[in-house]
């Protein structure tokens, strides 16, 4: 089985929770015999065809962004080549020049689509795409939501229940680098440890500028891993603050990330608009049995963090309640102990690369079988 697999940008150009998410359904699902080519968007695309951690990955020139949807003038081509290749193909949404791209190559194979995240913040955008949206999501032969919270309270998804099939994302340990002690020790004297960690692309729906909020005229120790359009703003924030308490670390290694979760005390995810529909680090520190700290946002966040079960969910954009969780984590270790051991096996339960990867090769399987 041949899948193609399509979305605006991929490794190594970007570091985010969706390349991380395509790259865990090629590498499990290649456990199960499906073969996987990856098609994305690139500013720099040459070599047009690379592999990336054994997966091969097709890139055609981004020349433009609206709305954050980036857009090509040379890709309908190369992608109709894909196309010609693939048993099925796989989208991610939102990336509303895929709905374009499916359209202009008249794709008439197989095709599915994980939703991700309704599209929150463009909403005169919205209004212009919603024909072209639903044209694309109708021609669709079946929708994947990544978990029961977000099928449930996505309007979008509603209209097409009766498409939907839940396949929660998952991980694999195996795919992960496990951090040597002289990684974490090198790490340990530059931050410190028993730290709240957030990791992730600085965007907008974030949340960070609650966290900031939360910390300030404290102690608590706050480490914040990535970077993106909002870091010269938050870090002008924490400035303005007075926040000594705050290390802001921009991008790093794999092996790095490892390190830092593991020195951790627990994962902050202070997201707080829809655009969070899952969140992978809060898999990424349930897998090493990490308690975690969210906002409730009937999405896809609160199935993984389960409130008092894993760790604590709070009211979106509150400051003062954000802080008084941090506190309660810092000041009980043994309830910080008992949420991170109940993460990890909630993690072991749901969420394991190889779960997902034999839950979407099914999938395809059944996409394919009522194809014919």
């Amino acid at each position: 089985m041949r899948v193609l697999h399509v979305y605006r940008t991929f490794f190594p150009d970007t570091q985010g929770g969706l390349e991380e998410v395509i790259r865990q359904i090629c590498k499990n699902t290649k456990l199960e015999g499906v073969e996987n080519r990856v098609f994305c968007l690139s500013p720099n695309p040459n070599p047009m065809i690379i592999e990336y951690d054994d997966i091969k990955v097709y890139r055609a020139k981004s020349h433009l962004e609206i709305a954050s949807c980036s857009i090509s003038f040379s890709a309908l081509s190369l992608f109709k080549e894909l196309v010609d290749w693939a048993d099925l193909i796989h989208y991610q949404f939102p990336w509303p020049f895929a709905d374009v791209l499916h359209l202009l190559g008249r794709v008439k194979k197989p095709s599915v689509l994980t939703y991700q995240s309704d599209i929150v913040r463009q909403q005169g955008f919205l209004k212009i795409y919603r024909p072209l949206k639903h044209l694309f999501l109708g021609q669709m032969d079946a929708l994947v939501a990544t978990s029961p919270n977000y099928a449930r309270t996505s309007v979008v998804l509603q209209r097409y229940k009766d498409k939907v099939k839940i396949i929660p994302i998952g991980i694999s340990e195996a795919s992960y680098p496990v951090a040597t002690d002289e990684e974490i020790e090198f790490m340990r004297q530059r931050v410190g440890e028993a730290f709240f960690l957030f990791i992730g692309v600085l965007r907008y729906y974030k949340g960070l500028h609650t966290l900031l909020n939360a910390v300030e005229n404290t102690d608590l120790p706050v480490v914040i891993v990535g970077s993106g359009s909002e870091e010269k703003a938050l870090i002008a924030q924490a400035k303005e603050l007075g926040l000594k308490n705050v290390q802001f670390l921009g991008r790093v290694s794999n092996q790095e990330k490892a390190a830092l979760i593991s020195l951790s005390l627990a994962i902050v995810f202070p997201s707080h608009l829809r655009s969070e529909a899952f969140g992978v680090t809060l898999l990424e520190g349930a897998m090493q049995g990490k308690p975690m700290i969210s906002c409730e946002l009937g999405t896809g966040t609160s199935y993984v963090n389960k409130d008092k079960e894993t760790g604590l969910v709070i009211s979106p954009d509150n400051p003062k309640k954000f802080r008084q969780a941090m506190e309660k984590l810092a000041s009980d270790s043994q309830l910080a102990s008992t949420f991170g051991k109940a993460a990890r096996l909630r993690y072991e339960r749901l969420f394991t690369g190889q779960k997902m990867g034999k839950s979407y090769t099914d999938f395809y399987t059944k996409v394919l079988f009522n194809k014919k």
